[in-house]
């Protein structure tokens, strides 16, 4: 059943799936470890489009891409548009928005009175295939997410109702700032030299054969929060 929740902010989570508590098992932790609790939340369905985008940033000309602070977002902040507020074709105004920095979709959510998914929030989303909470456990359903981080537009919507999460638009979460920063801290007190960028980074992972978790941790390992790759895009939460 879903929490009653006032009109006004029903519709805020209008295109929001509810995904109730439960727990998942991340990448490091040994097979037959300690899950990691999540608290019940609401996430978008859709990855944030480039028309959604392309609103936001008519309405906030501060995050257009020849006005943002350079500290904010790299060179390639919306690269692949033709203009400030030139997002492309009306078929490419439904795809998802990439070429944004963690500090700007952190903005857009912000902006619509939501936030980004924590990790644990969104690996968690991410478990669940068509008709299970969980189907980590399942190989085929993991070869699956591998085969569907090589094609573009090719995806399926979860037993929570959320679509697009496994393909080859990465997305941003809440805490990627953070995990960069201490991740890089923490290595390089001991290594000098250690590059969290490389495959390294997703060394003692509890299941070796989860290769598209292997790929999202060594995504992350090497982003900054001012990052804008073609390939990263993100969705909001709430709750």
């Amino acid at each position: 059943m879903l929490p009653l929740v006032h009109h006004t902010v029903r519709l805020a989570l209008a295109g929001m799936a509810w995904l109730p508590a439960g727990s998942y098992r991340p990448l490091h932790v040994p097979a037959g470890g300690e899950r990691t609790a999540v608290a019940a939340y609401w996430l978008d369905r859709e990855a944030v489009t480039r028309a959604d985008f392309l609103a936001f940033v008519r309405e906030h000309p501060s995050w257009r891409r020849s006005r943002v602070q350079t500290d904010l977002a790299e060179p390639a902040y919306l690269a692949d548009w033709s203009g400030d507020l030139d997002a492309g074709s009306r078929a490419q105004l439904d795809e998802p928005v990439t070429g944004v920095s963690w500090f700007a979709a952190n903005a857009y959510c912000v902006a619509h009175g939501k936030r980004l998914p924590t990790t644990d929030e969104w690996e968690y989303a991410a478990a669940a295939s068509e008709t299970r909470r969980d189907a980590t456990g399942d190989a085929a359903f993991r070869r699956r997410l591998v085969a569907l981080s090589q094609l573009r537009g090719t995806t399926f919507r979860n037993v929570y109702g959320v679509s697009g999460l496994h393909g080859v638009i990465w997305e941003w979460t809440a805490d990627d700032r953070a995990r960069h920063d201490a991740m890089h801290a923490g290595a390089r007190e001991h290594d000098p030299a250690h590059d969290a960028t490389c495959a390294a980074a997703a060394l003692g992972a509890g299941d070796a054969t989860n290769y598209a978790a292997f790929l999202r941790d060594a995504l992350r390992a090497g982003l900054t929060a001012a990052t804008a790759n073609s390939h990263l895009g993100f969705r909001c939460a709430a709750g």
